[in-house]
């Protein structure tokens, strides 16, 4: 029998209030509340927090706090990647960025879903899609990111967008929902 956690990773239903998924979310918010207080300049330290906390980071990947995520172990950052203040990750599937990403303040990415019928959201199932971003991508403020989404390699979404479709390569896309607004040259 699989366990919930499986189930989650691998998008089907299942049940966010098992034991072992709550201790896992414990654990995220503990060490986002240690990366959130600790000292700016304690660069060492917050590197550490971050690799404990992300399933696989480079070290240069930057995080201005406060940030939140669900569990941080689904979170996978590539080379030089940053995170602008209050951004907010539910990664209750897997969430892979790129290198040479810039993620602007308030951008939220979720993978986390719920079921649309109110008898089957009263069950407390839950469901995830993976959100995948590409290399050279920049996420303007306060951009929303729905789940299953791939963002293609440098492409921009515009500040406040929310992206509810798959955004190809070399686009710049805003709005709600966000849609292509211009072609970038290569």
């Amino acid at each position: 029998m699989r366990s919930e956690r499986e189930k989650m990773l691998a998008g089907e239903a299942y049940s966010a209030i098992d034991p072992e998924l709550m201790a896992a979310r414990q654990r995220a918010r503990r060490l986002c509340h240690e990366l959130n207080a600790a000292d700016a300049d304690d660069q060492m330290r917050r590197k550490h927090i971050i690799r404990e906390l992300f399933g696989a980071v480079s070290d240069r990947v930057f995080i201005q706090t406060p940030f939140h995520c669900d569990y941080g172990n689904n979170i996978y950052a590539g080379d030089l990647v940053f995170f602008n203040f209050n951004c907010v990750i539910l990664d209750c599937a897997e969430v892979r960025i790129g290198n040479n990403v810039f993620i602007g303040p308030a951008v939220q990415i979720y993978t986390a879903e719920h079921p649309l019928d109110a008898a089957e959201r009263a069950t407390g199932k839950s469901s995830a899609r993976p959100v995948e971003i590409g290399s050279d991508v920049w996420i303007g403020g306060g951009a929303i990111i729905c789940p299953g989404i791939k963002i293609g390699n440098r492409s921009v979404i515009g500040a406040g967008s929310v992206v509810t479709h798959d955004v190809p390569e070399d686009v710049v896309v805003a709005g709600n929902p966000a849609r292509v607004i211009r072609q970038l040259t290569k």
